[in-house]
C-alpha cells in the first residue's frame, strides 16, 4: 500500500461513516438503553471479525465505556467455545446462535446480529430465533446485506462492500450505542 492508497482508504472510510443514518443510530441506541434500564440485556453475535466486534461492544457495557459506573448486562454469544463446538457438532454450525438465543434471551432483550456480507446463515437463524421470542432485533451489515436485514426489526447498513470499512463502521456504531446507553441510564 503506498501513501496515496493510505490517503484514499482513510477518505473512503470517512465518507462511508458520514453516510450512516445518524437518526436511526440514535433512535436505536435509545431503544436499547430503555430496554436495558427496564431489565433487559444486549446480546450480540457474528462470525470472524464480527465475532470480535460483538465481544468488543459487549465488553464496553459490562466494563465501562466513558464513565465509571455499574456494569450493564451485555453478552457476546461467541465466547463459549464449548457451546459453539457442541452445538455445531451435535446439530449444525448454522444453529450456534439460534440455540443460544433460545437459551439465554427473553422478550425484554435486544439482539444484535452482525454480518458484513449480510448472508451468514447462522446470524440469520439467530435473528429469526430472537424474533420468535419477541426480542428487539438489530442487524449490522454492509451494502448488500439484505438477508440479515430482512430478519431484523432495525438494520444498521453500512454503505460499503469493503469488509474492513464495514467493520470499522460497526465498531463506531457500537461505541455510539455505548455512549447513548451510559448517558441515558446514568445521567
Amino acid at each position: 500500500m503506498n501513501q496515496d492508497e493510505v490517503r484514499d482508504y482513510i477518505q473512503d472510510g470517512a465518507e462511508v461513516r458520514r453516510s450512516i443514518d445518524f437518526k436511526l443510530v440514535y433512535e436505536t441506541g435509545m431503544q436499547i438503553a430503555k430496554r436495558i434500564k427496564n431489565g433487559g440485556k444486549l446480546v450480540l453475535f457474528g462470525n470472524g471479525g464480527s465475532a470480535a466486534d460483538s465481544q468488543h461492544i459487549a465488553a464496553e457495557l459490562v466494563g465501562h465505556f466513558e464513565m465509571e459506573r455499574k456494569p450493564l448486562p451485555a453478552m457476546a454469544l461467541t465466547v463459549n467455545t464449548s457451546s459453539l463446538t457442541a452445538i455445531a457438532n451435535d446439530y449444525d454450525y448454522n444453529e450456534i446462535f439460534s440455540r443460544q438465543v433460545l437459551a439465554f434471551c427473553d422478550s425484554k432483550d435486544c439482539v444484535i446480529g452482525i454480518s458484513t456480507s449480510g448472508h451468514s446463515k447462522n446470524v440469520v437463524m439467530g435473528l429469526r430465533a430472537a424474533t420468535q421470542i419477541g426480542c428487539l432485533t438489530i442487524s449490522f451489515t454492509g451494502k448488500n446485506g439484505n438477508e440479515v436485514a430482512g430478519e431484523s426489526d432495525i438494520c444498521i447498513r453500512i454503505n460499503s462492500t469493503r469488509t474492513s470499512i464495514i467493520q470499522e463502521s460497526h465498531i463506531a456504531v457500537g461505541h455510539i450505542f455505548s455512549k447513548i446507553i451510559e448517558d441515558y441510564i446514568f445521567h
